[in-house]
């Protein structure tokens, strides 16, 4: 069997049936495309022909059949979302915990959305909340202290039992989750660069074209210390709150001529005429899982591990998996400046991390790239710990998520060869004292 990329898109046109597909079917069908383009040959060749089946009561009709692709995949427990469907008892309830911004029900009720197509016979509640992040607002992230600012009081939550799944944006979680948790899913990625919103009588500039000394505001030390360096004729200071607060601190006050946002964020509350400038890796490298979101889940709770899981993007997963193994081993987190930048590319997987002195005067920046092999067969066998740096991802070959994470382990190492952990110290102990 072969196929190349437009045997592959025909391979999935309606006129391989004689009827459309359910969300569920097509969310499926979209999951193994995510491999196709995330790592090319091998799934282009399970996409290359349609499987006919000999069953039945096959739901798909002489078409694409479900069961012939775990076959074909070789992967005998792979949650298929139509089979979880009917095996779910009609009208459970999920309970669904969210911060209480407007940007974190808007992202998680597009989470909601999805899971409603892929699973008609549920029902889906959300339960808002607010977080130890949410109530201090006078003091920067990087001075609180505390490891899970917008996470604590949603995990609590879960381990209660009161909700099942939490969606969070995935740079809010940790690299180490508390004993316990997992991350069930990580969700397409939006646009991971961060984004300059100026205040309106600065509309048309640019960060370099700002008068001398003006004030730009952002609540991150990674941001402000790549900023500070590129732009030295800026001032950069800390601004709280939400993405209302914070427009409405920019709109309303004298104090700042722009303010730095991630443009995903921008993008899901649908104010893309406030991006007054994208940056590039090249002017500032973003966080680590920044345009992703991460589900949060019990980690022994299987019904809901499989329920979730089908929501992985292929690409998004192992580019996360490469930054938070980069993150981990430097050690790092919201008190330190550590940046990266990921790509996929015709098999090969790039990361680009960096370190940052406060100020921005000192940095080590390095890429590397590893080779993602996507096995002929899926690996077999359960393993110990199916976690890696927080996230479980049984349904998706574990060769390529290990080269993910071996690869972030590897750019760290040579980081800090480098020197990587006198600038994050230094940085540390900078931090803490002001």
């Amino acid at each position: 069997m072969s196929g190349n990329g437009n045997a592959a898109a025909t391979a999935w046109s309606p006129s391989h049936s004689q009827r459309s597909k359910s969300p569920a079917e097509t969310h499926l069908l979209n999951y193994y495309r995510g491999w196709e383009a995330a790592v090319g040959p091998y799934i282009t060749s399970l996409l290359a022909e349609p499987w006919a089946c000999a069953q039945t009561n096959c739901r798909a009709g002489g078409g694409h059949c479900h069961a012939e692709i775990r076959k074909r995949w070789g992967a005998a427990n792979l949650p298929l979302s139509s089979q979880l469907e009917e095996n779910s008892p009609k009208m459970r309830v999920i309970r669904v915990g969210t911060r209480k911004s407007q940007l974190a029900r808007i992202q998680t009720d597009s989470v909601v959305a999805t899971l409603k197509a892929l699973y008609p016979g549920l029902q889906f509640e959300i339960i808002a909340m607010s977080t130890t992040g949410d109530k201090i607002l006078d003091t920067a992230l990087s001075k609180i202290g505390e490891k899970s600012l917008f996470t604590k009081e949603l995990e609590h939550a879960l381990e209660k039992n009161e909700v099942d799944l939490v969606v969070h944006s995935l740079k809010d979680l940790p690299t180490v989750l508390p004993p316990g948790f997992t991350i069930g899913a990580i969700c397409k990625r939006e646009n991971p660069h961060d984004a300059v919103v100026f205040h309106p009588k600065f509309v048309g500039k640019t960060l370099e074209t700002l008068p001398e000394k003006s004030v730009v505001g952002t609540s991150s030390l990674r941001r402000a210390a790549q900023l500070q360096r590129k732009f030295r004729h800026l001032e950069f200071r800390s601004i709280r709150g939400n993405l209302n607060t914070r427009l409405r601190k920019l709109d309303e006050q004298q104090e700042f001529s722009a303010i730095i946002l991630a443009t995903a964020g921008l993008q899901r509350m649908g104010w893309h005429n406030r991006v007054g400038q994208i940056l590039h890796p090249e002017e500032c490298m973003y966080a680590v899982g920044q345009g992703a979101l991460g589900v949060e889940v019990r980690a022994k709770d299987q019904d809901i591990l499989d329920l979730v899981g089908v929501l992985h993007d292929p690409e998004t997963l192992l580019r996360c998996i490469a930054e938070r193994a980069f993150l981990r081993h430097l050690e790092g987190g919201c008190s330190v400046p550590v940046a990266v930048h990921t790509a996929m590319k015709d098999g090969q997987l790039y990361l680009t991390g960096g370190v940052w002195s406060l100020d921005g005067s000192d940095s080590i920046q390095e890429t590397m790239q590893a080779t993602i092999h996507v096995p002929a067969q899926h690996e077999d066998g359960p393993e110990d710990d199916p976690q890696l740096v927080g996230i479980t991802a049984c349904n998706i070959p574990r060769g390529p998520q290990l080269a993910a994470q071996n690869l972030g382990i590897s750019l760290a190492n040579l980081l800090l060869s480098k020197g990587a952990k006198n600038i994050l110290d230094v940085a540390r102990q900078l931090n803490d004292a002001h």
